[in-house]
Formats: C-alpha cells, sequence, structure tokens
C-alpha cells in the first residue's frame, strides 16, 4: 500500500511556511517526498517481535507501558476509551524507524488513576513529564491520538525542552463543531446527545478489533478498551477542551507540528481539526479516509501516512 498525494506544494517553500492541506489516498501508486520528485519505492521489509510490555514507576505508582522497535524515542499517547493495546499493530509500522514507547494513561486499564484534582490536561501534562524522567528518554517525537492528542498538546506547551515534534491524529483540542446550518460554535455547545451518538459509534466500529487479553504474552492483564469509569471521568475533557491558546504559543515557539485527520470522524469534526489549523498558524495538514479510529483499523495505511507526515516536519534541536 503506497500513498499519493493530491495536492501539489511548491517545493522552494521552506518546510516551516508550508500551509497546505493534503489528501494522502490508498489508491495512488505514488509516495510523495518533501523534494521535487516522486517515489515508488516500497519501504524495506522488516519484522518485530512484538510489543514488549514493561512497568515503572511513576511518581510512586506502578505504571504500564508497551516498547519495541529501534532508533530515536517516539512516544504515542493513546485515544480516549483506549488502551495501546488496540494499536499495537499500528505502532509495529512507526517500530520500523523509531523506539516506541507507549504508555496508558492513568485512570485507564488497570494502571492508577491520578488523584480527582489531577485529572486534567495540566495534570495529565505533569504525568506526561514524570513518564520520561522514569524512562530516561527525550527529547521525544511526541504522537496523541484522540484524547493522547490534547494531552500531547498540553504536555509541548508544557515541557519545551522535552519535545521535539509533535503529531496530531484525529485530535482532540480544536474547540468548534459544526452547527445544523454548517456554522461554526464552541465544542462545548455541541448537543450532549449528539456528542454521545458520535462517540458511541466510533467505539462500537472498532470493538470488532480488539483482542483479547490473551492474545499478547507478558501483558499486565492490560484490555484494548479501558474501564468505563475512566472513559467517563475523561469524556468532560473530550467534549469541552479548548486548547488554541496553548497551540498558538507553539507556533510563536516554532515547534515543529503537523496534523492528521480521518475525513468520516464523527467524533472530531473537521470545524474541530480546522480550529487546530488556524491556531497553529496552518502547519502542513494530512486528511486520510476513514473514522476516528482508522489508524487502529488499517495500520499500513497509517504506518505510510506517518512517514509522510514525519518527512514534512524536521526535527527541533534540544535547547
Amino acid at each position: 500500500m503506497r500513498l499519493g498525494i493530491s495536492a501539489v506544494v511548491s517545493s522552494r517553500m521552506p518546510r516551516h511556511c508550508v500551509t497546505h492541506l493534503t489528501e494522502i489516498d490508498r489508491r495512488s501508486a505514488m509516495q510523495y517526498q518533501p523534494q521535487p520528485q516522486l517515489s515508488t519505492a516500497s519501504p524495506p521489509r522488516w519484522s518485530h517481535p512484538g510489543m514488549e510490555w514493561r512497568t515503572i514507576r511513576v511518581d510512586d505508582r506502578t505504571e504500564a507501558f508497551g516498547v519495541l522497535g529501534r532508533g530515536s524515542p517516539l512516544v504515542f499517547l493513546h485515544g480516549w476509551g483506549l488502551t495501546p493495546r488496540i494499536y499495537r499493530h499500528a505502532l509495529a509500522r512507526l517500530a520500523r524507524n523509531f523506539r516506541v514507547y507507549a504508555p496508558v494513561i492513568p485512570g485507564f486499564a488497570s494502571v492508577p488513576d491520578r488523584p480527582p484534582d489531577e485529572r486534567t490536561l495540566g495534570g495529565y501534562s505533569t504525568w506526561m513529564g514524570q513518564f520520561l524522567d522514569a524512562a530516561e528518554i527525550g527529547p521525544v517525537t511526541l504522537v496523541g491520538h484522540s484524547l493522547g492528542g490534547a494531552i500531547a498538546i498540553q504536555a509541548a506547551h508544557d515541557l519545551p525542552d522535552r519535545v521535539s515534534r509533535l503529531v496530531l491524529v484525529n485530535s482532540v483540542g480544536g474547540g468548534s463543531c459544526s452547527g445544523g446550518g454548517g456554522d461554526v460554535r464552541p465544542g462545548r455547545d455541541r448537543p450532549l446527545w449528539e456528542w454521545g451518538a458520535a462517540a458511541l459509534a466510533e467505539v462500537l466500529s472498532l470493538s470488532v478489533l480488539a483482542p483479547t487479553t490473551a492474545a499478547l504474552p507478558n501483558t499486565p492483564r492490560l484490555h484494548a478498551f479501558c474501564d468505563p469509569g475512566a472513559a467517563w471521568r475523561t469524556a468532560h475533557i473530550v467534549r469541552t477542551a479548548d486548547l488554541r491558546p496553548e497551540l498558538d504559543q507553539l507556533a510563536q515557539r516554532r515547534l515543529p507540528v503537523s496534523l492528521l485527520w480521518g475525513r468520516g470522524d464523527r467524533l472530531i469534526p473537521r470545524a474541530s481539526f480546522e480550529s487546530l489549523r488556524d491556531a497553529l498558524r496552518k502547519p502542513p495538514g494530512f486528511t486520510v479516509a476513514g473514522g476516528h479510529g482508522w489508524l487502529i483499523s488499517d495500520p499500513k495505511y497509517f504506518g505510510n501516512a506517518m512517514r509522510t507526515v514525519l518527512n514534512w516536519i524536521p526535527m527541533k534541536a534540544a535547547a
């Protein structure tokens, strides 16, 4: 499976100034590179022994994370209502070029939750810094999907020396949604029933992909979906998070950022995606076929898309 780019961008424009929005298409036989030429070369063959699941002490709590691959460190933050296990095939694609770390967000699966006053994006950002300290990694490429995207935005904002670049995949945090007449309105004004129906539809679409616990050895009873209580406790963040001020500061800081969004996403509408891009002053944006969980349902597509995205954004030099 290879990628095609439906928009042509001037090769003379510096990467940090690119303001295009590109569709990544499964059907084309060409893969875009950030040079004038197009390459049809297939990626090298590579096999992995599977994600290794480990425990780690973070702020005096025992937490779980997956790790695989070799290369520079990349941290992946999973989405709302999920755990890293359901992404295992997608993360294996990233592990071709990176050492991938996939921590379980506190409160999800069997990982202890944060205290009530720390169940905020600021609290999860603090946890992210503590995890990086415990794992002794950084600066990192930080990739976040859904709720993980919102946490990644906050962490990149709060931990400027620990994040070298940021990729947001169908990310929470745009603070906008579309009204019935096509108008844009604040995300918190989206009717709860409408938001709930979209969330339920996305979860049901992924349920058939969930592995059994026995499918992965050496796992601390880590399921694909989280405890419903954790999903409920973080639902307000997914529904109402507005991180445009933080994104504006990331743009001022010139942190390399790119966005990926599934055009069929019912949970994160296009208005929210465009709001993220506007706040970041139009960084490279890439759209793909699929819904909120497209990277889970088609991991090969995700791997190819991420190669395209990461080729576009440089690594920020460590301070």
